[in-house]
């Protein structure tokens, strides 16, 4: 949980997917190089399989996937489940440039 910590605990917009790679509609990678792409070094975008990290999915309180996400020095500031496009997860983090 130290690597998560290091991970949200930054001064600009974080948005994690946690997704498992047997699921197709979670399986949005593209929608998450969009982002990426789109928002440049104003915000980090991860994606984490939830079966490989089952301590910090039970921590969090992930029941079904995709889960979103968006931390912002340390803070969780949004979170919501369920399919989400580029440009909807574009405009979420704006929200907190």
């Amino acid at each position: 949980m130290t690597k998560f910590g290091e991970l949200i605990g930054v001064d600009k917009p974080v948005l994690i997917d946690f997704y498992t790679s047997w699921n197709e509609v979670d399986n949005s990678v593209h929608i998450m190089r969009d982002v990426a792409a789109a928002l440049g070094d104003k915000a980090k975008v991860i994606k984490i399989d939830i079966e490989k990290n089952e301590n910090l999915v039970d921590a969090l309180r992930i029941k079904m996937n995709p889960t979103f996400m968006i931390f912002k020095n340390g803070e969780m500031k949004w979170r919501e489940t369920g399919f989400k496009d580029a440009t909807t997860l574009i405009s979420l983090l704006k929200k907190y440039f």
